[in-house]
């Protein structure tokens, strides 16, 4: 009897057994009689109106809404319009009467399709659990409904808007934080939604660290930009994370002259495999670049990145900066406007025990590409500074702080030469979160070089995008530092992580500092700094240094005996901190 699971079948029979109750209903009571054959062209009508032409059938009872009511009553209004003047016509059937049977009618069949919507959502589904939605916007009234078929049970909405105060959504109630805590205030439930993908990160952790203690769980809905249209909000949930609580937005983001910088030009990006160099990718991709050469040493790098953007106007060059000759050919062969210098070897402890590898890379990979731009011409040089080079207490910082000298004072000729500077992207490799991440997802004990180390953090678009607006409004020879904020403590990142993952077993180590490594970072080598017309963006005193003098000693560096003290002649503020 398989057609007795058919929707289709059910949804005639039951329009034919709803019709005919409210058929003899009205007509046995106010006419005193019964019309066969009005009543069988009625039944013919709406079942086709329903059936044939609208497929009324498919809208499921169990996940009703105002639109399946409304579909319903528009549907039985266009089956009387076109039987109403047969039964007038033909067999004198009243016009009041038929009238007052499609109300009955109509009225039958919304309260069964929502008993039974109750049916299948309360009567049938065990609400264990209680939920919260923050934000009574388009997306909690989304995910409203997607609950309703599940083991949670909605107490009520919280929203900022003063507006929604006091009013309710099918009977749910939209409270304030303030009035949600007067009512709330000794319960806890099992979670809650943050359900606002427009509002700021800023706010995101506002009510995270306001609202933390009355939930066993706080799952955040995606930004705007990141929701998978036509996937269910319920599955694109998502925990909060330190990404979302630390993560600091410039509000002077000027995307319109990222776009004029980028728009129609040809963009070579070196390193654009790693984290930031496949950001920058993107973004210039976005911003609409004429063509994008992506140079990386890293077959699986460069593969990865070439996988995600797919565009014929996407090349990639599997080559090593250090390879002057390979470097020219490609530039030859292109001739690109922009240049982004994203290449180099950054983990701290690594650089430190490969200390030739990392001159080799970072220095002479720099000027091999700094070199390049200007004989071939490039409009705008951007160099991929860090906040680590500026007092270096290891070799990869100054190694960096060199290429800054050389970017300076080099004769650029009519190529822009500009560096940016900045610190810690939230999530980038080798970085500590996902370090600590992978610690707890093991259980093991976090470990954290020293109580009082810091650090700036920044997510990783965002400081794409500012690196793009440094450059484009750099004239050549700026050292550009983008704002990061305040330094943040690694040891309350630590924490943070372990609150957010739940695992209260997982403890802090202490294991000391690694070679080279200093407990502050810094931006600027001392305080004297130059505003732009951005406030998020500043540029560093430039610092003089004889060309040819700088060219001598970077020769002497490839082969002398003691790199460190020949690093040291080139930058006299480079304190090797060996920390063993």
């Amino acid at each position: 009897m398989n057609y007795l699971r058919d929707k289709r079948f059910l949804g005639i029979i039951a329009t034919i057994v709803i019709s005919i109750f409210s058929f003899f209903l009205v007509t046995f009571l106010l006419a005193k009689g019964v019309f066969l054959e009005a009543l069988i062209i009625i039944l013919i009508f709406r079942v086709i109106a329903s059936f044939l032409f609208f497929d009324d059938y498919k809208l499921s009872w169990s996940k009703a809404s105002t639109k399946t009511g409304l579909m319903k009553v528009i549907l039985a209004v266009i089956s009387f319009v076109v039987y109403m003047p047969i039964l007038y016509y033909w067999f004198k059937i009243p016009f009041n009467l038929m009238f007052i049977d499609l109300i009955f009618y109509t009225f039958i069949v919304n309260i069964l399709v929502y008993v039974y919507k109750y049916y299948h959502t309360v009567g049938r589904n065990q609400k264990t659990k209680k939920l919260v939605i923050y934000g009574a916007g388009k997306a909690g009234l989304q995910l409203q409904r997607e609950f309703l078929n599940s083991e949670y049970h909605l107490v009520c909405f919280i929203d900022d808007d003063e507006i929604l105060h006091h009013r309710s959504i099918d009977g749910i109630s939209i409270y304030s934080q303030e009035k949600y805590y007067s009512l709330f205030q000794e319960e806890k439930f099992d979670m809650m939604v943050i359900a606002m993908p427009s509002v700021s990160k800023d706010r995101i952790k506002n009510i995270y660290e306001t609202m933390q203690g009355n939930f066993d769980r706080i799952k955040i809905l995606p930004s705007i930009q990141n929701i998978l249209k036509k996937e269910e909000f319920t599955k694109q949930l998502k925990d909060i994370s330190v990404e979302d609580l630390l993560a600091r937005h410039p509000k002077d983001l000027d995307k319109k002259q990222i776009e004029n910088f980028i728009k129609d030009k040809v963009v070579l990006i070196t390193g654009a495999g790693g984290s930031i160099g496949s950001e920058i990718s993107r973004q210039c991709k976005a911003y609409g670049a004429k063509q994008l050469i992506l140079l990386d040493h890293s077959e699986f790098n460069l593969y990865s990145i070439m996988e995600e953007l797919k565009d014929e106007n996407v090349i990639p060059v599997m080559q090593t900066v250090r390879n002057f000759g390979f470097i020219e050919n490609t530039f030859e062969k292109y001739k690109p406007q922009i240049v982004i210098h994203a290449a180099a070897y950054k983990h701290v402890p690594l650089v430190e025990h490969n200390i030739l590898e990392g001159i080799s890379n970072n220095i002479i990979g720099t000027k091999n590409c700094i070199d390049l731009s200007i004989k071939y011409g490039v409009e705008k040089f951007v160099l991929i500074s860090t906040d680590k080079a500026v007092r270096p207490t290891n070799v990869m910082g100054t190694t960096k702080r060199i290429c800054e000298l050389y970017a300076q004072n080099v004769n650029a000729e009519n190529t822009e030469i500009v560096a940016v500077r900045f610190g810690n992207v939230l999530g980038s490799s080798g970085s500590v979160i996902p370090k600590f991440k992978s610690q707890i997802e093991q259980g093991k004990n976090i470990t954290v070089t020293h109580p009082d180390i810091t650090r700036y953090f920044m997510l990783i678009p965002e400081a794409c995008e500012l690196v793009l607006q440094a450059a484009s409004i750099g004239k050549g020879g700026e050292i550009f530092i983008l704002d990061m904020g305040e330094p943040i403590k690694i040891v309350d990142l630590a924490k943070k992580m372990i609150e957010l993952s739940g695992r209260n077993e997982i403890n802090i180590e202490f294991c000391g500092l690694r070679p080279g490594e200093k407990l502050y970072e810094e931006l600027l080598i001392n305080d004297s700094d130059q505003k732009t017309k951005y406030e998020s963006i500043t540029v560093a005193s430039p610092t003089n240094f004889d060309i040819n003098k700088l060219n001598q000693k970077i020769d002497d560096l490839l082969v002398c005996d003691d790199k460190i003290a020949k690093l040291k002649e080139i930058v006299p503020e480079f304190n090797h901190q060996l920390n063993n």
